[in-house]
């Protein structure tokens, strides 16, 4: 792993045709649990105490596709799997979208001992919360993610879903918060319900048709892209769907790392 952006002053001078090396942080070395979750830390709180900062993790190709044959993992490699745990890890809570659920086989967030000092010492429990953005509660809730987790999973939906649906998940031990006034979810509104069940730390992992509420409605704080050297073609989905912004929003480039010819980028709201 090597850091390529912002360079610093350990950062040695480029040959003619080489990227700079983060001498620092080891250059092509493998870097520790510790020093990924120090490169991804969340924003220190305010005078005002914490507020809610929302980032998303996502992957893609070179050609944009954001899965392959429906999934992520085949465009993924060994260290954005490192990450990807890692940022679970400094998460309080994980937001997904129900199609992501069904498609990547969901469990629930399991408890690490590499992170456990970490956590206590932020005032976390032992592993993030999943919360799964639902209109219509067709999930299988005998599966584990509802019926064993740590912390148990959330269900966030719209005043209108159906009340057999609603009573179902919460008999298998899930926590129904309501985001919205019809069948849908408000984003502004789950973002605010989490907060205020403590909740300020969040992830959402997609999926694409997930990723493009947040951006349109205005509350992703934060972009975790790796970018995957590998070319899939084909009509697979980009990490955001739906409907279009109306004028498109700038992010500023926080970090960049190297691995493998993998890149993985934090953008932050500009």
């Amino acid at each position: 792993m090597r850091r390529l952006f912002p360079v610093t002053d350990q950062t040695a001078a480029p040959a003619p045709g080489e990227a700079a090396v983060d001498r620092d942080l080891g250059g092509e070395r493998e870097w520790s649990l510790a020093e990924l979750a120090a490169a991804y830390a969340y924003p220190e709180p305010g005078p005002d105490g914490r507020h809610p900062w929302l980032r998303a993790n996502m992957v893609a190709t070179l050609d944009g596709a954001a899965q392959h044959d429906g999934r992520s993992h085949p465009i993924s490699s060994a260290t954005d799997m490192r990450i990807f745990g890692t940022l679970r890890a400094l998460a309080d809570i994980v937001v997904v979208g129900a199609e992501t659920v069904r498609q990547e086989g969901y469990r629930p967030a399991r408890a690490r001992a590499e992170f456990a000092a970490t956590r206590k010492a932020a005032g976390q429990g032992p592993a993030p919360a999943i919360a799964v953005v639902t209109a219509g509660l067709e999930l299988d809730f005998t599966l584990p993610l509802f019926t064993s987790p740590l912390v148990p999973t959330l269900i966030l939906t719209g005043a209108a879903a159906a009340p057999d649906r609603v009573a179902t998940a919460e008999k298998a031990g899930a926590k129904v918060v309501i985001c919205g006034d019809g069948v849908g979810v408000d984003p502004v509104r789950a973002v605010r319900a989490l907060a205020e069940l403590g909740h300020t730390r969040l992830l959402t992992e997609g999926g694409p048709r997930l990723l493009g509420q947040l951006v349109a409605s205005g509350v992703l704080d934060e972009l975790c892209l790796t970018v995957s050297p590998m070319l899939t073609a084909g009509g697979a989905q980009r990490i955001a769907g739906g409907p279009s912004v109306t004028v498109p929003e700038r992010f500023a480039l926080v970090s960049l790392l190297e691995e493998d010819g993998f890149l993985f980028s934090r953008y932050w709201r500009a």
